[in-house]
């Protein structure tokens, strides 16, 4: 397994911005164990499949006060994705050893990204490889929760009942064959625009690159459901529970873009950012009222920084 920070005992007392911790899931007799693994030494063969295929699954989640938050929603959904993959892994338990580790090597004074990565290891033959990495939340992610966003509408290019006709295309797993996301996010961020909304080939809203899409409408919360093709979002279960406990309904159900336009708000949910309320869709600007539900709010409680 690894993580990002500094490395064990000798890891420097100022980590700085762009400081790492990485710590590696060795073999041993009892199975596979966490190692610190240092930053700057590398980690992966040439030929893992993780880097010349993208042939692997991640999951990233967010560490407030030394604490990870979710851990089991996130090792759930890393074993849905495995399993898609035909890829065994680290149990649970593993991974939760791992993640135990990166959190006391990152310690509790600032919020950390913690991307456990599983791969299948490298071209040659061999075993998987697991690591996670640490590293601090970066200012995006800070100020898309403080501003909101504004987003641009982009066409995914397949229908919303792809995923059930054809299940190869791991449009439910969460995988490291990531280069098609980027570069939507490049795209728009070229025209000026912070995240993407993408549309199926019927028009439907599906998710974002690396978000789940939530608008609020009447008192009651509504988002897409998994069943259109799109990853399971670990923040939206979360927060539905809190939504729940706090008498907010949580609906999931097919939206169109108009349902985005005229919506009391609407938000991309994610693990990093928590929640970024969208401000501006493409040219239309959104009302930015108050919308009767405090989402980012319920977002923190769900992921204890409240």
């Amino acid at each position: 397994m690894g993580t990002a920070a500094g490395e064990g005992a000798d890891r420097a007392t100022d980590r700085g911005a762009d400081a790492r911790v990485v710590v590696l899931v060795a073999g041993g007799p009892d199975g596979p164990r966490p190692r610190v693994h240092p930053a700057g030494e590398p980690l992966l063969l040439a030929d893992d499949l993780a880097a010349v295929r993208g042939d692997g699954c991640f999951e990233t989640l967010l560490m407030v006060g030394g604490r990870p938050a979710k851990p089991e929603r996130h090792l759930t959904r890393l074993g849905r994705s495995a399993a898609a993959l035909g890829l065994t892994g680290p149990t649970a338990g593993e991974w939760g050893a791992g993640i135990a580790l990166a959190a006391r090597e990152w310690g509790p004074d600032s919020e950390a990204m913690v991307r456990l990565v599983l791969s299948r290891g490298p071209e040659r033959g061999g075993p998987e490889t697991a690591y996670i990495t640490v590293a601090p939340v970066g200012p995006h992610a800070v100020r898309a929760r403080a501003e909101g966003i504004a987003v641009t509408v982009l066409g995914r290019g397949f229908p919303a009942d792809f995923a059930a006709s054809a299940p190869w295309m791991l449009l439910g797993a969460k995988t490291l064959s990531y280069a098609a996301n980027m570069a939507a996010l490049r795209h728009a961020a070229a025209d000026g625009y912070d995240d993407v909304v993408y549309l199926s080939s019927e028009g439907e809203v599906l998710e974002g690159p690396r978000s789940t899409i939530l608008i609020a409408r009447s008192g009651e919360l509504v988002s897409p459901p998994a069943e259109v093709g799109i990853l399971e979002g670990t923040t939206l279960g979360a927060l539905a529970e809190v939504a729940e406990r706090e008498g907010v309904p949580v609906r999931r159900e097919r939206l169109l873009l108009s349902d985005l336009l005229t919506a009391d708000a609407v938000w991309l949910l994610s693990s990093v950012t928590l929640a970024a309320r969208v401000r501006r869709i493409d040219d239309v600007t959104l009302d930015g009222a108050y919308p009767g539900v405090d989402v980012a709010g319920m977002v923190d409680r769900a992921v204890g920084r409240a």
